[in-house]
C-alpha cells in the first residue's frame, strides 16, 4: 500500500463510492441493494446530487436512460418525480419511439430527497471528505482509499464517480480557475495519485450558461411555455406527474445576439484553443450554435425556474465560456431580457 494514512477507519465496508453525483447515488444504492456494506464518501454532504447545470431530468436519448435505471431498481427516476416543477413530452407529434420525457426540476428538493432516501438505506453510510489517494493490495487491487485527512477506508471494491471534479478547471473568457464547479475546488490529489498509479485518464468538456434573476425578466413579452399534466412519470411507482405545474417561457436571440458572440469568438475558451477535449453532441454552446449555423437569425432560449422558492432562472441555450462583459452584453440583446441580471456566470469546464 503506497497512500500514507495516520488512522484506520474503525469499520471497514464492501464498497467505497467516491462522489456523490448522480452517477454516485446510483452507484451506492446499487450496491447497497444488493447487500453490500456502502460507504458513500463526498467533499461535502450538503451537495449531494446537486444538478451542477440544468436541474432538469431526461430528454431524448436521456428520458429512456431514466427508465431503464428505475426499471433495474435505480432512484434518478423516483427522485426526479418527487423535486419535478415542470414537464414535457418532446416529439409529441411523432412516433412513440422518439417521444421522450423531460422534467425541469426544483434544485434544493432534488437534493433533499435524494439525501434523504441514501440516508434511509440501512447499508449506506455517508462520509464527508476528500479522497486524496487510491490504495491497492499486493495484487494490484483497489482495497480502499485514504482521505485528505489521513484516514484510512478499507473496502473489498471502489467506484470512483468523480465526475469534472477530477483535476477539473473552469474557464471563463481567458480566465482559468480550479474548480469541479464554480465555488468547489477540485479533486486534485486524486487525480494525480490515479495518474501514478498509470490509470489512462481522459477529458470531457461542459459548458453551463449564466443563471439570471427571475424578477428582472420581461415575462409578459415572451411566449408561456406550460407543463404537460398528462406526461409520463418517470417512475414506474408513480402513477401520474404533478398537476400543480410551474411556467416556463421562450425567448429568442437575434442578429444583434449573434454579432456581439461573433466579435468576441476570440476570447471563448472552446474557440481560441485552450480547450481540447470534445462535448456531448446535444448540449452545443451558443457560440458553437452561431458558428455551426450561421443562417439561422435566432435560437430559442428556454427559461426555465430553478425552484418554487426563490428567482433563480436557467436560461436554456446559452451554455457559454464568454468573458462575464460579453454575457452582459449578449443576453441583453434578447427581447425580453433587456433589464436582466445575471447572478451567477456562464462557464466551460
Amino acid at each position: 500500500m503506497r497512500a500514507r494514512f495516520h488512522v484506520k477507519h474503525p469499520k471497514p465496508v464492501d464498497v467505497i463510492v467516491v462522489g456523490a453525483g448522480h452517477a454516485g447515488c446510483e452507484a451506492a444504492h446499487a450496491a447497497a441493494r444488493r447487500g453490500a456494506r456502502v460507504r458513500l464518501i463526498t467533499q461535502s454532504l450538503d451537495t449531494i446530487a446537486k444538478m451542477s447545470c440544468n436541474p432538469a431530468i431526461g430528454g431524448v436519448g436521456k428520458g429512456h436512460l431514466v427508465r431503464e435505471v428505475d426499471a433495474m431498481g435505480g432512484v434518478m427516476g423516483i427522485v426526479a418525480d418527487r423535486a419535478a416543477l415542470h414537464y414535457r413530452t418532446l416529439n409529441r407529434r411523432k412516433g412513440p419511439a422518439v417521444q421522450a420525457t423531460r422534467a425541469q426540476c426544483d434544485r434544493r428538493l432534488y437534493h433533499m430527497h435524494m439525501r434523504a432516501l441514501l440516508d434511509q438505506h440501512p447499508r449506506i453510510e455517508l462520509y464527508q471528505g476528500e479522497v486524496a489517494s487510491l490504495v491497492l493490495d499486493g495484487q494490484g487491487r483497489a482495497a480502499g482509499v485514504v482521505d485528505a485527512t489521513g484516514v484510512l477506508h478499507e473496502a473489498r471494491a471502489v467506484v470512483i464517480t468523480t465526475g469534472t471534479f477530477l483535476d477539473g478547471v473552469i474557464h471563463l473568457g481567458e480566465r482559468t480557475i480550479p474548480a469541479g464547479r464554480a465555488g468547489e475546488p477540485p479533486a486534485k490529489s486524486l487525480a494525480e495519485d490515479l495518474y501514478r498509479h498509470a490509470f489512462r485518464l481522459g477529458r470531457l468538456k461542459t459548458g453551463t450558461p449564466p443563471r439570471l434573476d427571475g424578477r428582472t425578466i420581461r415575462w409578459d413579452v415572451l411566449e408561456t411555455h406550460p407543463g404537460e399534466t398528462d406526461a409520463f412519470p418517470f417512475s414506474e411507482l408513480h402513477e401520474q406527474v404533478l398537476q400543480d405545474q410551474i411556467a416556463c417561457a421562450i425567448a429568442r436571440t437575434t442578429e444583434r445576439t449573434h454579432e456581439i458572440i461573433r466579435r468576441n469568438l476570440h476570447r471563448s475558451a472552446m474557440y481560441s484553443g485552450r480547450i481540447q477535449a470534445r462535448g456531448p453532441r446535444y448540449c452545443p454552446s451558443i457560440e458553437d450554435k452561431v458558428v455551426r449555423f450561421a443562417d439561422r437569425p435566432s435560437h430559442q432560449v428556454f427559461l426555465e425556474p430553478e425552484g418554487r422558492d426563490h428567482a433563480e432562472v436557467y436560461p436554456n441555450g446559452l451554455s457559454t465560456s464568454l468573458p462575464i462583459e460579453v454575457q452582459w452584453e449578449f443576453i441583453r440583446s434578447i427581447p425580453g431580457l433587456e433589464d436582466a441580471r445575471i447572478i451567477r456566470p456562464g462557464y466551460a469546464i
